[in-house]
């Protein structure tokens, strides 16, 4: 695509100077399968002011992405002037042949409308027996002829390729990078080195278990194009930092006989050594080959000094917060305070926005949740800060607005944003505290009921004693281990839960770490997720990325924080079990349904 781009704006700065404020709609040439996406441009000539652009409804489409708008120039005679491509990305739903409307934009205080165009849309079925056709003859590239140079056929029709949409930005400004695989010939590759990707916080859009493939035309041939990996790539900080090669190693089938074969591609990482070697047909011949991208220097500019703020931490984009807060808690009783930013650019580097509590109150470091749009560029979403509080004083406490300040790399400045001012109120309220382990419970409660039994009838009391010591007696020979997480990550939302349900006697906080264990543990199962990879941060992106209301996201954070405040303090603070346990359970049951 961005092939496509750089040729577009070729061809507009060789244009002649009577187009000036041209505006164009463009769709492909080729019909498009239904079921696949494509792109309409919208691109304005020269001007100097753009504003109010105003794009059609898309009807007969089904919207996928956008608007990405794309900066470049002409060369007119009066000079170089900018251009601006804005773009839209839709899948085509039903065969046929249809309108799109132009769009409307000001240019130079004027108001112009691009063209209608016209795009053919076929089914699938079409679309097979037009690459059949185009296949069938005995021209195929899987064929080696005599005298032909295989190594040299490789080179034209497998070849691997690195974009990025550009090559210098701010730090903290994305870079999207894109590894692909073009090919025409049967082929299976093996990726034997990935990219090195230093000063840079990554994060995917899409990699080989994605199996995204579509097909360009190079050179006038077709290719089939595999997107191996899509990154956005953060810079850390200012300086000159490289993406490094990735390696490929490839074993391409050839045929001395003329067929008529569909070649098909395969790629895998780290495999091809490992594979069991099969029976050919004598009028095969395997060749191997070696690849790889070259690497791309990305230049990264240190956000300004002028007007910087005091406040700035790294944030680039342009964001907005917000405060959450429960203004009436007891004494001891444990409350949050939700603090929001929302928008678009660098959020995986976020930090959490720094304030003072007030006198009075303790805070804990916040737990982070994030809700993110991934195939988005820059990451779109909300990134939710929840921090823990407790207080014993009564009274009323007013927590001052909490800042944030970004750089704006579009407007080239900086802005900070804040929160309005927040009170919460202590009340006199009674919420106990008590850090007591299960066998000092179990000590008063015996004391207690032997004591009740001193005053009865001596009948009674042996009574009495008889079930009080039988009573303890089943629970102290009762096993109270935490749930084996085999065990309970092989079972449904359902049964894993009965199991800890087991534990509802002991301890809040001992009650609490089998909880929590329990849901990580069932989610990095259905995730498929584990060791560095089963975190937090990850499990909530996957979990959005699947669709999951953001009610249930919700949901389950409020559950693992509350899980996460007894178990760093140690406290009790009489939490129902019970409604807990009901919570976790309608909560992981409608995820277990939506990765069904």
């Amino acid at each position: 695509m961005r092939k496509n781009f750089i040729i577009f704006f070729y061809l507009l700065k060789t244009a002649s100077a009577n187009s000036q404020n041209e505006f164009k709609t463009l769709v492909p040439n080729l019909p498009v399968v239904v079921g696949e996406s494509f792109q309409v441009q919208y691109v304005i000539g020269e001007s100097d002011k753009i504003g109010n652009f105003k794009a059609p409804a898309f009807t007969h489409f089904r919207f996928v992405s956008g608007p990405n708008q794309y900066n470049g120039s002409a060369t007119t005679a009066n000079g170089i002037k900018p251009i601006r491509n804005i773009v839209y990305t839709l899948e085509a739903i039903n065969p046929g042949r249809f309108a799109i409307k132009g769009a409307f934009a000001t240019v130079n205080g004027k108001t112009i409308r691009s063209n209608d165009v016209v795009l053919e849309v076929i089914s699938k079925e079409k679309a097979a027996k037009i690459f059949d056709r185009n296949t069938s003859s005995t021209n195929s590239e899987y064929v080696i002829r005599p005298g032909e140079d295989p190594y040299e056929k490789i080179r034209q029709n497998l070849f691997l390729k690195l974009s990025v949409d550009r090559t210098t930005c701010f730090a903290g400004e994305p870079v999207l990078a894109i590894f692909k695989l073009y090919s025409r010939l049967e082929s299976r590759s093996d990726i034997v080195k990935n990219p090195g990707l230093y000063g840079f916080t990554v994060f995917d859009m899409a990699n080989l278990s994605d199996k995204q493939m579509n097909t360009e035309v190079v050179n006038g041939k077709t290719f089939d194009v595999h997107t191996i990996r899509k990154v956005q790539l953060y810079p850390l900080q200012e300086g000159t930092f490289t993406i490094d090669a990735m390696e490929i190693k490839n074993k391409v089938e050839f045929s001395h006989s003329t067929v008529n074969k569909k070649t098909e591609q395969e790629i895998v990482e780290g495999m091809l050594g490992n594979e069991n070697q099969e029976s050919r047909n004598d009028n095969t011949e395997i060749i191997e080959t070696s690849m790889h991208t070259d690497p791309v220097i990305i230049r990264v500019k240190p956000v300004p000094d002028k007007n910087k703020p005091a406040a700035f931490n790294g944030a680039v984009g342009n964001f907005s917060i917000a405060a959450v807060l429960k203004d009436k808690l007891a004494k001891n009783e444990s409350g949050f305070l939700e603090i929001t930013i929302s928008g678009s650019g660098n959020f995986t580097q976020l930090n959490a926005p720094i304030f003072n509590w007030p006198a009075g109150i303790e805070g804990f470091e916040p737990s982070v949740i994030d809700s993110l749009e991934k195939n988005i560029i820059p990451l779109s979403g909300i990134r939710t800060f929840r921090y823990a509080f407790i207080s014993s004083q009564p009274g009323k406490y007013e927590i001052t607005p909490v800042q944030f300040s970004f750089f704006d790399p579009g407007r080239n400045n900086y802005k900070t944003v804040s929160t309005t001012a927040t009170t919460v109120e202590i009340s006199n309220e009674e919420k106990k505290n008590v850090i007591n382990t299960a066998s000092e419970k179990r000590k008063e409660s015996i004391a207690n009921k032997n004591a009740r039994a001193s005053r009865t009838a001596v009948g009674i009391v042996i009574l009495l004693v008889i079930i009080v010591v039988s009573y303890w007696l089943l629970k102290k020979d009762k096993p109270n281990p935490v749930p084996s997480q085999e065990l309970i990550a092989s079972t449904s939302p359902d049964k894993g839960l009965l199991l800890i349900r087991d534990q509802i006697h002991v301890s809040d906080p001992e009650f609490c770490r089998a909880l929590q264990q329990f849901i990580w543990k069932y989610l990095g199962q259905r995730l498929n997720l584990e060791g560095s990879m089963a975190n937090k941060e990850i499990f909530f992106a996957r979990l959005k990325n699947e669709n999951i209301r953001d009610e249930i996201l919700v949901s389950l954070q409020k559950i693992l924080s509350d899980c996460e405040m007894r178990i760093f303090t140690g406290a009790e603070v009489e939490i129902d079990k019970n409604r807990m346990l009901n919570e976790s359970k309608d909560v992981l049951e409608v995820i277990n349904h939506a990765l069904l």
